[in-house]
């Protein structure tokens, strides 16, 4: 399967993702192989304030190469569900993260404050870019790769994986994170936010909380063997690249 690095919950930290982005390159630098996958576990958006800048930037990777793989989350799912016209998922949306990512896109404070949802809708369509919404619409529920399971939160246990849940894939937790038992394969996700890297015998959740604690965890993925980069606010790099540069980075180690 090559190197895979799956990274997790983002929410809004343009800080973190781009010092990740690097990191990863500069890993891939000492990779003899072109042979690599990136895979992001879902929530890219919301209580960070950055939203928009992290999926601009994601969706720029994704056009210069199809080795960055994308996720949904439970915070995209509500996204999406808002954009649809559901005023229930918007009220929703503001309430968990959603504000953030509606400033990120220009929205007034005061607007946020006073508007009835149906209002807050009609805006988002206007001022969200819509190759925003599609590419967020494109992003996978689920990925495999050999023995191992990509998802955002779990999958419910002791259902086949063909089976499983949108909603499951989106928002369990406790279901998942308390069962014990095998899975068709080791489950790498996010969305359970824990101190450090929750290493399981059938599953690894990796969202540190990135959003909150300032630090934001990938799992790197080579045969057998397993390790982890972390982003951290506390050792911001001083000369990141621009993000044409990122861009044409890994478009370079896409191709070899």
């Amino acid at each position: 399967m090559g190197r895979v690095y799956a990274i997790g919950d983002v929410h809004g930290r343009y800080d973190l993702f781009t010092q990740m982005l690097r990191l990863i390159s500069e890993d891939l630098e000492e990779c003899e192989s072109n042979e690599f996958q990136i895979i992001f576990l879902g929530d890219l958006i919301d209580r960070g304030n950055q939203s928009k800048h992290v999926v601009e930037l994601a969706l720029q990777i994704s056009k210069a190469t199809d080795k960055v793989r994308f996720i949904r989350g439970n915070h995209e799912e509500v996204l999406l569900r808002s954009i649809e016209g559901d005023t229930k998922a918007t009220d929703f949306f503001c309430k968990i993260g959603g504000r953030e990512t509606l400033l990120s896109y220009g929205l007034s404070q005061e607007a946020l404050d006073s508007w009835p949802p149906i209002d807050i809708i009609e805006w988002m369509r206007a001022h969200i870019p819509d190759e925003h919404i599609a590419f967020i619409n494109n992003f996978a529920d689920i990925i495999l790769i050999e023995d191992y399971i990509f998802v955002h939160a779990g999958i419910r246990p002791n259902v086949a994986i063909e089976k499983q849940s949108r909603g499951d894939l989106h928002w369990i937790r406790d279901l998942f994170l308390d069962y014990e038992g095998p899975h068709p394969g080791l489950v790498i996700h996010g969305h359970s936010i824990c101190e450090d890297v929750d290493e399981q015998p059938n599953r690894i959740g990796i969202d540190t909380g990135a959003y909150r604690s300032g630090r934001l965890t990938a799992i790197v993925l080579e045969g057998t063997a397993r390790r982890y980069l972390t982003a951290s606010s506390d050792k911001q790099l001083s000369d990141l690249d621009s993000d044409f540069d990122m861009v044409a980075r890994f478009e370079a180690h896409a191709a070899g």
